[in-house]
């Protein structure tokens, strides 16, 4: 029998999710209504009255504000009541958390079947109709992609003594069969079931498959293990994951022929030519002094990071999910990002997250396309999620931002990084090399199997439509995770297993699969992986990314101990097979073959895409802009844009102070309300050596020239680090591009000038990344980011993420951008442009303008190298890089966040081809900072600076005003700082606040 206890606020108790949930259907629905949430348990397990009662009365409930409800509703206190539920098959966290407390009280074991499921109902008192309580179900409470839910009425809910839901009932699932395509079907047959089984394969690819099975070695191997000349699902299942735009980058790894001003040229994988060769280049160049271990190969990048330890740091992408179910496709980008470094090498500690996402403006009031949600629930799930995932796994979320643009509406950008912490050597080898060996057993460990996050690779490979899957959307459980890792580290540490991976994208078909490569073989019983519940077909079980699962190899003189020890820390693993020498992936289903691939085919048998890419330059006709008269209420709408503005509404529900390193963090100044330009995190107390974490992205650029933009993205990450004290002798950095589809088709005839827009931001990498000396250690692409629905289709913006990551000596030195007291000298660093385009000032008044900002790479080295110096031999204070909102905003930054006014000049700003003080202000040129010093201190640093452009602008002043003078000399503004700090908090207060 199954069991149901309600919990809601006692009478004359403040009812918190009641009054924040009303507040904002109030402010995001305009409705007028008086909430109660009530929370609901189900419990489908045999449980005696006592055990019942102390979960009604103490266990689920606060007995001082709440009240339980045992197999009867609790009162109703509205108009309308709302049970919003997960579908059958979602990861619920909360129902397997209550399961576990259920067990350690109770002493029962769950069986397979016997599950605790939660809901929420919600009690709603107004002057609603039923439109507009099914409007509020789907637009706020529900996401109809993972949640159900019903509604009644007053007279209904007494009627009906109260929901009446009971546990959702799996029911049997599929029978465990396996599927065969004929062989020689035809193509346009096949075609038809790769778009249906959302293989994402193409013409050629599907060619190369049938090739493979005709051929007659392969089909007399097939024939001795039962299988015939015909693939299984399951074979092309796992051809297809393998082979997907996610795990392969075939767009990258294409031969591309490129035609700029008239010239053609052949590039053979933009990913070997550009992004390895530049580091390549720089490894070679730095010789002994090269501080990189490990990359492109592994899960994340490695660098030295001091004596005892190295650093492991890989950022990702999780776009398509987090548009369809933004808190879990969130929640799953986070905690499966940490499972990179954790699942580099022999395992890492993870010391850090760093979050950035793109998202449509908040305030969007237009039409939303189907199957999208609007921009605001997009952005409160994506934060709510990647909180969640941070917040519950130990890890403090160090550095991020947010950057929005309307043509984000299609499909947000959600960038998720960790960065861990390994010894140099484990049982006297180096932490960073693994390798499985044959005989070595493949271990699963964490959680179960389900249904949840199948065709995640293929999925996330093709753009967001109509069609597109519910499956692929993936609920994480950063407990159990939690959990996981922990009991990993302890095996690590004991020398218990020779590799791990995580089950990231395709799950054991590709984490299997690539550590099958270090012995060219395996054999995988999928009948023996522990599932959430029954009835999962052989392909699912394969394929599924349910999250909270790594594998690892463990040689068999180990494998009692592991498992011992796994079962002592409450951590399910589970023996799946073992590695072997054979040359075959080979995995059976009950006893029986169900897919026999040469490791080869697998993993080289892809046939090379062939791209054409062809370059245009576009120039825009717009109307010159007169300037301001009022340069005070200019610079306040600039502060207030949505780039620019305080991200503190977001920044604040992050945990930045857990594990006790964190340095310098998101926010800073006198009261913590300045945005730090870069975080410093002390990962090893017992040393002052420190990571300086930072990033650059400027999408608004892409416009104009993707070369400019790569360039501009770079230019800023190596900036915002330097202005946080790092260093450039030890920088790396990490490329992440999303691009809309740049294949030329009938249904994207600007696919071959996108794809040129990738090759002009690769041209860019190598030449930056190799002029300034830092290489890329690790990145992701994700290639097809556009919405289409009919005649309906939203790009993003090509779109770069540039992490860095450097070491700073002493973290004593390290810098944030508050101006520090009284009568210190302002200098403004670098030379300004008039470089308009693509500028937040521009766009306030609807222009683009036809010139972005450049970086000169090599006076921006010296630079970068000057201000570095300078922060070492103490002469710096404060330091703020000039970025989005130019010099202005960056001003005024420093001034609100040190509680201290400024009195500047623009006739010190160093300036080539500008004659507008509002040109002045609001370029956005790059290579620039806001640095103050102490004014004994000017002659040293003019001495060090040299030729290095810079210019003092004034000083710090001791009351609370902010004054410009213009270049004709006459005073272009005089406002309070206090003023200045309200208008850059508005947006998120007015839009977000209760």
């Amino acid at each position: 029998m199954a069991h149901r206890i309600e919990v809601a606020y006692k009478a004359g108790t403040l009812d918190v999710p009641g009054e924040k949930l009303k507040k904002k259907i109030k402010r995001d629905m305009g409705f007028d209504v008086e909430a109660k949430v009530v929370d609901a348990y189900i419990i489908d397990a045999p449980l005696s009255a006592d055990i019942l009662d102390i979960l009604k009365t103490d266990v689920f409930v606060d007995p001082v504000i709440q009240k339980g409800y045992l197999d009867k509703p609790a009162p109703m206190e509205g108009d309308w009541a709302i049970e919003v539920s997960f579908k059958p098959g979602v990861t619920d966290n909360v129902g397997r958390t209550a399961r576990e407390v259920i067990e350690s009280l109770s002493g029962h074991r769950f069986e397979r079947d016997e599950k605790v499921y939660t809901s929420r109902v919600y009690f709603l008192k107004g002057t609603l109709s039923e439109t507009d309580v099914t409007r509020l179900a789907e637009d706020m409470l529900a996401n109809t992609v993972i949640n159900r839910y019903v509604c009644k009425n007053a007279a209904q809910y007494e009627q009906e003594q109260g929901m009446g839901a009971i546990a959702p009932k799996m029911g049997k699932g599929h029978e465990p069969t396996v599927e065969v395509f004929p062989i020689t079907t035809g193509l346009e047959e096949i075609m038809r079931i790769n778009r249906e089984r959302t293989w994402a394969l193409s013409a050629d690819e599907l060619k190369a498959i049938r090739r493979y099975f005709l051929a007659k070695s392969v089909i007399e191997a097939r024939n001795k293990v039962g299988l015939t000349e015909s693939p299984t699902d399951v074979e092309m299942e796992a051809l297809a994951q393998t082979w997907s735009e996610h795990c392969k980058h075939k767009i990258f790894n294409a031969v591309i022929e490129y035609e700029e001003d008239g010239k053609k040229s052949t590039i053979d994988s933009l990913f070997k030519t550009y992004i390895v060769g530049s580091t390549d280049t720089i490894r070679r160049r730095k010789g002994k002094k090269d501080f990189c271990l490990s990359v492109f190969k592994d899960n994340a990048g490695v660098i030295r990071f001091n004596k005892k330890f190295n650093l492991a740091f890989k950022v990702e992408t999780h776009n398509t999910p987090s548009a369809l179910d933004p808190y879990g496709g969130a929640l799953t980008g986070i905690v499966g990002v940490n499972r990179d470094p954790f699942g580099t090498g022999m395992g890492a500690k993870l010391i850090f997250n760093t979050d950035v996402f793109c998202f449509a403006p908040p305030d969007y009031r237009g039409s939303v396309p189907p199957r999208l949600l609007h921009p605001k629930r997009v952005m409160e799930g994506v934060r709510e999620g990647v909180e969640h995932g941070g917040n519950k796994s130990g890890i403090p979320t160090v550095n991020g931002s947010l950057v929005f643009d309307l043509n984000y509406l299609g499909k947000p950008l959600v960038f998720c990084g960790t960065c861990g912490i390994m010894p140099r050597t484990i049982q006297g080898k180096p932490s960073y090399e693994k390798k499985a060996r044959k005989g070595d057993a493949i271990v699963m460990v964490g959680g179960k199997i389900g249904k949840d996050g199948i065709h995640g690779a293929t999925f996330s490979s093709e753009e967001l439509s109509e069609v597109s899957p519910t499956s692929a959307v993936q609920i994480g459980d950063p407990i159990t995770q939690k959990r996981m890792t922990d009991f990993l580290l302890v095996a690590r540490d004991k020398g218990l297993y020779t590799s791990i991976t995580d089950n990231g994208a395709g799950g054991l078909s590709s984490s299997v699969g690539e550590m099958a490569e270090d012995t060219n073989g395996c054999i995988l019983h999928l009948d023996r992986a522990p599932l959430k519940y029954q009835g999962l077909l052989p392909w699912e079980i394969l394929l599924s990314e349910a999250q909270e699962r790594m594998n690892v190899a463990v040689a068999p003189e180990n494998l009692d101990e592991f498992l011992r020890l796994s079962e002592e820390m409450n951590v399910t693993s589970t023996v799946l097979g073992e590695f072997t020498d054979t040359g075959k992936l080979h995995i059976l289903h009950g006893g029986k073959t169900v897919a026999y691939l040469d490791m080869d085919f697998l993993h080289h048998g892809l046939p090379k895409m062939r791209l054409t890419a062809k370059w245009e330059r576009k120039i825009r006709d717009e109307k010159p802009i007169g300037e301001p008269r009022n340069y005070g209420d200019a610079l306040m709408a600039v502060l207030g844009r949505w780039n620019v503005c305080s991200k503190e509404y977001v920044v604040r529900q992050y945990d930045h102070e857990v594990q006790g390193g964190s340095i310098i963090k998101p926010l800073a100044g006198l009261n913590n309300n300045g945005p730090s330009d870069a975080a410093v995190v002390r990962p090893d107390l017992d040393s002052r050596e420190g990571a300086v974490v930072s990033h650059g992205i400027c999408p608004k650029y892409s416009a104009f020239d993707t070369y400019h933009m790569m360039a501009c993205a770079i230019d800023e990450a190596i900036r915002n680090n330097i202005a946080g004290g790092g260093s450039l002798d030890r920088m790396a950095l990490l490329d992440n591009f999303c691009w809309s589809d740049p294949v030329l088709s009938e249904k994207n005839p600007e696919g071959s000038y996108k794809l040129a827009q990738l090759v002009r931001a690769n041209k860019a990498l190598y030449d930056y990344t190799t002029l300034f000396g830092t290489p890329c250690i690790s990145g992701k692409d994700s290639m097809k980011n556009d919405y289409m629905f009919k005649d309906i289709k939203i790009s993003v913006p090509q779109t770069i993420l540039v992490s860095c990551l450097s070491v700073i000596k002493d973290v004593k030195k390290a810098m944030t951008i508050d101006f520090k007291k009284a009568g210190d000298l302002v200098i403004i660093v670098g030379t300004t442009y008039a470089e308009m385009g693509g500028t937040e000032y521009f766009s306030e008044y609807g222009l683009m303008g036809n010139i972005p900002p450049r970086v000169r790479g090599s006076l921006a080295k010296k630079t970068f190298k000057a201000v570095q110096k300078a922060m070492g031999m103490g002469l710096v204070r404060s330091c703020h890089d000039v970025s989005d909102g130019g010099m202005g905003c960056a001003l005024a930054e420093s001034a609100f966040a040190g509680g201290i006014g400024v009195d500047v000049d623009l006739a010190a700003v160093p300036l080539i081809a500008i004659f507008r003080d509002d040109f002045v202000l609001f370029s956005e040129s790059p290579s620039r900072f806001i640095i103050s010093v102490k004014e004994e201190d000017l002659g040293a640093l003019t001495t060090l600076f040299g030729s290095i452009p810079f210019g003092v602008l004034g000083k710090t002043r001791d009351d609370k005003r902010f004054i410009i003078r213009g270049l004709q000399g006459k005073q272009i503004l005089d406002v309070s700082i206090d003023a200045l700090l309200e208008a850059w908090q508005a947006p998120f207060k007015k839009h977000f606040s209760a």
